[in-house]
């Protein structure tokens, strides 16, 4: 990445992406369909397996948390509840939360003849952000196919940035926002740790962020109040809800960026670790597992990894996003062109 946005003291993971945590997968469907009315798709959808077995069968341990909460999204209560994640996490647009959450759900029946049978239902989590700016949402171009195609096609490759995915049609300070990664590594007592990050940019306006307000930079009109999704991934072993405590750390992240955090946006964090997984069945009266210490001073440093990831990875959604034509002749800047043009 560009080393004008290298952010942050610790060191990048591999591929700098969520995806050097192990057996994180990530997949993208990105549809784009211009129409003689002027109407547009400019959207899609992205699935993020934190691995590549049965979720239903191997859960992991999760949290989320809400930072303003003007979203649409599925599955939240119970991961609160339990602490566990046990389906794919999807992201895509507003009026496809529906769509892709009953294609993901097709997926696990089809992956798991338990369900609903002998094993109770399924806690589908689906992520979202308003693209209407640029994308034609009332076509409702997103079908449950398309949830399907993004989790098969999820892979541990590096995960591609901008406007891909569930980000083909977001928006974020005044720019072409999109889909942003970001890692970094932790090195303690012999132990190496990776917390990454995959965000889903929509939120804020140019003047909000110092850096991005330059003279030089014609103003656009106003935008819409927006939305974030983040999603963070370790490898530590932490519970429910140290994950808790880590989701919130990506409010650093997201205000260093710029954020204020509208009074019509929808800015969740939903953090997993793929470490201690859980089985769906587990015989025996305990359930006895490693987890990190709080008061070792290696959580600061888990802490100020997330808030690293975050901020970057907002940014790398920027810097990555090209130039984009939406619905009645509307468009989004690229951040390159002004910066590096």
């Amino acid at each position: 990445m560009n080393n004008l946005f290298s952010i942050g003291d610790l060191p990048k993971g591999k591929n700098n992406c969520i995806t050097d945590v192990h057996g994180v997968r990530v997949g993208h469907v990105t549809l784009v369909k211009a129409y003689e009315d002027g109407e547009k798709i400019q959207t899609g959808v992205t699935s993020i397996l934190p691995h590549g077995k049965n979720l239903f069968c191997e859960k992991v341990r999760s949290a989320s948390y809400v930072i303003n909460g003007f979203g649409k999204t599925t599955g939240l209560i119970q991961i609160d509840e339990l602490g566990l994640i046990e389906s794919p996490i999807m992201l895509t647009n507003t009026f496809s939360v529906g769509s892709v959450w009953q294609g993901t759900l097709q997926y696990m029946l089809d992956q798991t003849p338990e369900i609903g049978e002998s094993a109770g239902s399924v806690n589908i989590v689906v992520g979202e952000c308003n693209d209407s700016y640029l994308n034609s949402v009332r076509l409702q171009a997103v079908q449950p196919a398309h949830a399907v195609q993004a989790i098969e096609s999820a892979s541990t490759a590096p995960s591609e940035n901008g406007a891909v995915g569930a980000g083909a049609g977001t928006l974020c300070l005044g720019f072409k926002g999109g889909i942003g990664t970001s890692s970094r590594v932790i090195e303690e007592e012999g132990e190496t740790f990776t917390v990454a990050s995959l965000v889903q940019t929509n939120f804020g306006r140019r003047e909000e962020n110092k850096f991005l307000n330059e003279p030089l930079i014609p103003s656009l009109e106003k935008f819409p109040d927006g939305s974030i999704i983040i999603i963070l991934a370790v490898d530590i072993p932490m519970s429910d809800r140290q994950l808790k405590r880590l989701a919130k750390r990506a409010v650093v992240g997201l205000s260093r960026s710029g954020s204020t955090i509208h009074h019509g946006s929808g800015d969740i964090v939903i953090a997993f670790t793929t470490e201690n997984k859980v089985k769906h069945r587990q015989e025996g009266l305990f359930d006895t597992v490693k987890m990190i210490r709080e008061d070792h001073p290696v959580m600061n440093k888990i802490f100020q990894g997330a808030a690293e990831a975050v901020e970057e990875a907002i940014f790398s959604s920027l810097y990555f996003a090209e130039e984009t034509g939406g619905r009645k002749g509307r468009s989004a800047s690229s951040f390159n062109k002004y910066y590096n043009g």
